[in-house]
């Protein structure tokens, strides 16, 4: 953990590769965990399932990009470089401004995890 789960218009799959590269370093960075905690769900919208405003498509302008981070809680410092990591870089690989991009914290404490059958909090956390 994290998790994280991009909603944005589709990308090639290099496009991706960047985006996972550009995700997972400044996950790591921002909460101090190795990239093998890093998993990535690219959860593509197209345009005509894109809603904002009362319009729809092209009509509701720029496309908004979501991004979820479930994770374990971090301070606020955390978050707040987390943020600062991936933003920037998320707009200029999906080519709009990084008005148009959110980061939403899902944070959980350990016993509201399970992996494997067994909460997160029963487990060594090595």
């Amino acid at each position: 953990m994290p998790y994280v789960e991009i909603l944005a218009p589709p990308l090639g799959e290099e496009a991706r590769r960047k985006v996972t590269a550009a995700v997972t370093e400044g996950l790591c960075e921002a909460f101090s965990v190795g990239p093998g905690t890093v998993t990535l769900y690219f959860l593509d919208i197209a345009p005509g399932a894109y809603a904002h405003a009362g319009a729809v498509g092209a009509e509701a302008g720029p496309q908004r990009i979501l991004v979820k981070v479930h994770a374990y809680r971090r301070g606020v410092e955390a978050r707040r470089a987390a943020a600062a990591a991936l933003t920037a870089p998320l707009a200029a690989l999906y080519g709009t401004v990084p008005k148009t991009l959110a980061v939403y914290f899902l944070d959980r404490a350990r016993d509201e995890v399970a992996h494997g059958g067994h909460l997160a909090s029963d487990v060594d956390p090595d």
